[in-house]
């Protein structure tokens, strides 16, 4: 499970500041630290005062936090002041894990969280410390020193942050209100349910610029009618849980919308601006951990897991894609003598062992669950007499197409089941030069893969 540190101010209703990073960073598989900058008074009406806590406080409690845990990543929400500015420069400016900076300065409750004063210390000293900074385009034009009266689109003020040093500029929440006309950068056009061009923006849409480097991506959806209270924070904190479990800033930012999308649908109705609500883990993603968790645990288990290590996965009803499964981003890899989960879980996760599930439950729904294991003979004459259906394809007989621009695994479990009238409990290859043999073994859930590996095992 990787830590991540939540650096920021305090929300009463927990629909935003650092109560709502921990809620996201648990949701989604990673353990929350905090250090809190100031306390709020707040509620889904009414911003009341703020009270900041001192520079030595904040870096006793970085110091306590940063001496005690491994950090795999930090983000960094209100600072409020100089003070604060420069105490987290001193303490993180050598630290080198993913920061993600969402630089709140006014709350959708109407408080000063970015002191004016302070605002250009934040843009010489924090701004530089991004690995990615998610501003809104309200946030984006306070950065940039740009307003309605210049006429600047989203990829100029993404280059003018840019410029000041961050790793990769996030302007979040643009609509056909919030863009202008004007000169782009080049944009990659990505999209859930529409293309756009940036000037093409209808007030049905919203979307999120992505600047990397110096390219812009463009990632849109429909437009959801309502005022929220905490999907900027949701939305940074997710986005840092998906860059430290490896993912590049364009998927992780995908991936983050979606998560923030979800949270603003979930989000329960108050007297004041609604605040967001972070939706539970589905009942996939509580199956699937709970059965690495007792995988993991099987005796002498490591003797099963091959030289690529195994994946464990299970998909929605109604598989439709990859996209539908869930499985481990990273791998249940060989520690020594015991079995570790190296990576968290995520629908997409997995790129073999859920092509191989794909094939499979696109024949047969029922099949959701495949894990790989390590090839034995011992271990297909067990299966054998505990009458389990096996069917295997030979890998020397792949085509050089496949190898080179196909998937191998789906090539070999489609042809194995081409003329199957019975589900596999096995698929196997016996390898290939230079391929590792392997067995992929299929359930209907995470418990009845776990009782077909103990079977043969």
């Amino acid at each position: 499970m990787k830590n991540l540190l939540s650096i920021g101010g305090t929300d009463p209703s927990s629909g935003a500041g650092i109560q709502s990073d921990i809620k996201t960073f648990m949701t989604l598989g990673a353990y929350g630290l905090t250090a809190v900058t100031a306390i709020t008074a707040q509620n889904t009406s009414n911003f009341g005062t703020v009270t900041p806590v001192s520079a030595d406080i904040l870096v006793e409690q970085l110091d306590s936090v940063i001496s005690d845990f491994r950090i795999d990543g930090i983000k960094i929400g209100m600072v409020y002041d100089t003070n604060i500015i420069d105490a987290l420069y001193r303490r993180l400016k050598d630290i080198k894990v993913p920061i993600v900076v969402d630089p709140v300065i006014v709350s959708t409750t109407g408080g000063r969280l970015l002191k004016e004063s302070a605002v250009d210390d934040f843009r010489k000293i924090i701004v530089p410390l991004a690995t990615a900074i998610t501003p809104n385009v309200s946030e984006a034009k306070i950065l940039a020193k740009v307003d309605d009266s210049h006429n600047v689109t989203p990829e100029m003020m993404a280059g003018i942050i840019h410029s000041m040093g961050a790793d990769s500029v996030i302007i979040t929440g643009i609509t056909s209100s919030s863009s202008s006309t004007g000169e782009s950068l080049g944009s990659d056009h990505r999209h859930r349910h529409h293309h756009h061009d940036t000037d093409d923006l209808t007030t049905d849409t919203i979307s999120d610029l992505v600047m990397d480097g110096y390219r812009c991506h463009l990632f849109s959806d429909n437009l959801i009618h309502s005022v929220n209270h905490g999907s900027g924070c949701n939305y940074s904190a997710a986005l840092l849980v998906y860059l430290v479990g490896g993912r590049d800033i364009l998927n992780a930012a995908e991936r983050a919308k979606e998560f923030a999308t979800k949270s603003i649908k979930n989000a329960m109705h108050t007297r004041g601006i609604i605040p967001i609500t972070i939706p539970t883990k589905d009942p996939i993603y509580d199956a699937l951990s709970n059965a690495i968790n007792r995988f993991i645990q099987i005796k002498d288990i490591t003797e099963n897991i091959p030289e690529c290590q195994t994946n464990f996965v299970y998909s929605k009803e109604n598989l439709r894609s990859n996209e539908d499964i869930l499985g481990i981003s990273g791998r249940i890899v060989r520690a020594g003598r015991r079995a570790v989960l190296a990576g968290y879980l995520d629908y997409g996760g997995s790129k073999h062992v859920a092509s191989a599930l794909y094939e499979v439950g696109r024949k047969f729904p029922h099949i959701r669950a495949a894990i790989n294991l390590r090839y034995t003979t011992s271990t297909i004459d067990v299966a054998k007499k505990a009458s389990m259906t096996i069917y295997e394809y030979d890998r020397s007989q792949e085509p050089d197409n496949i190898k080179t621009f196909g998937s191998s695994v789906s090539w070999g479990v489609a042809g194995a089941i081409m003329n199957a009238k019975v589900s596999p409990d096995i698929i196997f290859h016996t390898g290939d030069y230079g391929k590792e043999p392997m067995i992929l073994l299929f359930g209907l859930n995470p418990d009845d893969i776990l009782d077909k590996v103990r079977m043969i095992l």
